[in-house]
């Protein structure tokens, strides 16, 4: 399809491009600058991403960076709890919702407190999977006011810790993930003196969709099947405990795409949650655990990076799901518990990284033809590249495929020089640029065109490492919204991969969001001597507490971003990035043997005279200053 090369760049376009009306929802757009808002609004004018940026700089907080905004967050708290009570009502179901935040979403101290804070009027609680977050979860939740749900295996000091907090008066529920489990609650629960009261995990026949499905069903990792869970209930008649078992917990895993998944797990639960309560149980919670998903790349599909359902189609479907079952019964309406932790937190995280550089295929220039007889393949490689039309570019590619095989082979035989396989390579490049902007003209590419744009995409080198920061990336090819930040009002006229500054080739982003597919190469404007910002959206779940220490670069620096009362932004508060001493001290570089060692072997070099006592001196000063600096480049590249 041809494209009016005259048309003038908007706003529009961009934000058609990147899709973010789609994927940002209400929390980002662009505006008439051409630089993308945060928190726009009829309220408030929204805080300029550029802006902000170029203001931290001068505050000495540069990129690599975390943006984190309170107000996103604050919507998020509010929005799934609007989104039950509004089913509640709408349903006139008979019991009620509580939201946990699972820790293990974004384990910063700052996140889980804010949530509390938001959500305290709602008696929003905290997950905790491990014995150390439920320590941290008791020392955020006051007694009585929210539930903290402990699932994870549990050794006795774990139990211990939860039966402890239960007299206190913590509402504190473990989850009990295998039988000897059970057997631990009840007789530690005894020689502290303690009436326990727990819940179980299911393991339904019911599973998941998208990336993490095989955490449900049969053969998940964790919970009790039917058969074990009716031991449990006869074990606990024995006990004439049966009234310690207050709730049932089943997971799908998280990012279920599709709400198909959801509707056939409630049926399930809740028909289980019948059956129990028929035996004596003590029931009085089904927690859907989590899996509540996110719209990464705004396509409204069952694609691994998108949802088919919003979150009030969630929560009406549960609601109505467990009343489905239970209403004709005699069995009350339970406290719906969810462990939505994804769909919380996801949106109100950017990290924004600088371009330091790139290399591109586009300046590849065709070489003046040397005089003199040619080799033919050489010959070819001209006649191809000034025969190329729009009726025939598909041939010219299969003739430059051969001639560029044909040229390898001939070097590596001797017959072909170094200077004409160079020669050859330049032109080869030049014949694919012509090919591939021809190809942008056209709505149908054909197959054995489709990698072109790929491997002549340029590289985009940014100052930040993909294993730190959005680790989900390489690990399990998840994907980020990623665009500019600013120059939105220009057309982007190259087509580039991201790559990190870590010593490893999967430090890269190469995989990005399109409304129907997904793309090789992500638009972005040409470099031209000023600063270069992409931001990388919806990154506040998982991403900081499954960073990796890839080549020893640390935490970023992180900046917590709140509205004000005149339309403005306030820095409500600074996290520095980890220092170089700090990364080092976790793998045992303890910094001050490593100084130690050094000052070893610069007094060796002063006496053999390599060096004299001043360059002693200056390089040991040196190596002290750099281990407080930021484990991220200062120097942009060149």
């Amino acid at each position: 399809m041809q494209k009016d090369t005259f048309k003038k760049w908007t706003v529009q376009d961009s934000i058609d491009l990147y899709n973010i009306q789609n994927w940002g929802i209400d929390f980002f757009s662009i505006n008439e600058n051409g630089n993308v808002l945060a928190l726009n609004s009829n309220e408030h004018s929204g805080i300029d991403l550029k802006e902000l940026v170029h203001d931290l700089g001068r505050r000495g907080i540069r990129p690599p960076l975390i943006i984190r905004f309170s107000d996103i967050l604050k919507h998020k708290v509010e929005e799934i709890n609007r989104c039950f009570q509004n089913a509640i009502s709408e349903y006139e179901y008979k019991g009620d919702y509580r939201a946990v935040f699972p820790i293990k979403t974004n384990q910063q101290k700052q996140i889980s407190e804010s949530v509390m804070k938001f959500g305290k009027k709602h008696q929003y609680g905290l997950e905790a999977g491990s014995k150390a977050e439920l320590l941290a979860a008791l020392a955020m939740i006051e007694t009585g006011e929210s539930t903290i749900i402990c699932n994870g295996y549990k050794d006795q000091d774990y139990i211990n810790l939860v039966l402890h907090a239960q007299r206190s008066g913590f509402s504190v529920i473990p989850v009990v993930e295998k039988f000897t489990e059970v057997e631990m609650i009840l007789s530690q629960a005894e020689k502290l003196g303690v009436k326990p009261r727990f819940g179980v995990r299911v393991k339904l026949s019911a599973r998941g969709s998208g990336r993490w499905e095989g955490s449900g069903g049969d053969r998940s990792k964790f919970g009790l099947t039917i058969t074990e869970l009716l031991q449990v209930v006869d074990y606990l008649k024995g006990k004439d405990m049966l009234d310690a078992f207050q709730l049932i917990h089943f997971h799908l895993g998280s990012q279920i795409s599709n709400i198909r998944s959801i509707k056939e797990s409630i049926e399930e639960a809740s028909r289980v949650y019948l059956e129990l309560c028929k035996k004596g149980a003590g029931l009085q919670y089904i927690d859907v655990g989590g899996g509540l998903g996110v719209d990464y790349d705004g396509s409204k599909t069952v694609f691994s990076s998108s949802i088919n359902y919003t979150m009030q189609e969630y929560a009406n479907d549960i609601i109505a799901g467990v009343m489905a079952i239970l209403d004709g019964t005699e069995i009350p309406h339970p406290i719906i518990i969810s462990e939505s932790g994804r769909a919380v937190v996801a949106h109100h995280s950017v990290v924004i990284v600088r371009v330091l550089g790139s290399v591109s295929y586009d300046s590849v220039t065709i070489p003046k033809k040397p005089e003199g007889e040619l080799p033919a393949v050489i010959e070819t490689f001209y006649e191809i590249c000034e025969g190329i039309s729009r009726k025939n570019f598909q041939e010219y590619y299969h003739d430059a495929l051969h001639a560029r095989e044909e040229a390898l082979t001939l070097f590596k035989l001797g017959y072909l020089s170094l200077d004409m396989r160079s020669i050859a390579e330049q032109i080869f490049w030049v014949i694919c640029h012509k090919i591939l902007k021809i190809t942008r003209e056209h709505e149908y590419v054909p197959e054995e065109l489709e990698g072109l744009e790929k491997a002549m995409a340029d590289i985009y080198f940014c100052n930040f490492s993909v294993f730190q920061s959005v680790p989900d990336c390489w690990a399990v090819d998840h994907l980020f919204p990623v665009m500019p930040i600013h120059r939105l009002n220009e057309k982007p006229t190259n087509r580039a991969v991201i790559a990190d500054v870590t010593c490893d080739s999967d430090g890269k982003i190469d995989k990005f969001i399109d409304l129907h597919d997904v793309k090789d190469v992500l638009e972005v404007h040409p470099i031209n001597g000023e600063p270069y910002y992409l931001g990388i959206f919806l990154t506040g779940a998982y991403q900081e507490t499954l960073g990796d220490l890839h080549n020893l670069f640390g935490d970023i620096n992180a900046v917590h971003v709140g509205l004000d009362a005149q339309g403005g932004y306030i820095i409500e508060h600074v996290v520095e990035g980890e220092s170089i001493r700090e990364v080092l001290s976790y793998v045992e570089y303890h910094p001050k043997d490593c100084l130690q060692r050094l000052r070893y072997h610069l007094e060796n070099a002063v006496r053999s005279g390599r060096i004299s006592l001043e360059q002693s001196a200056e390089f040991s000063s040196f190596y002290e200053r750099g281990l407080e600096d930021y484990t991220y480049l200062n120097q942009f590249l060149v």
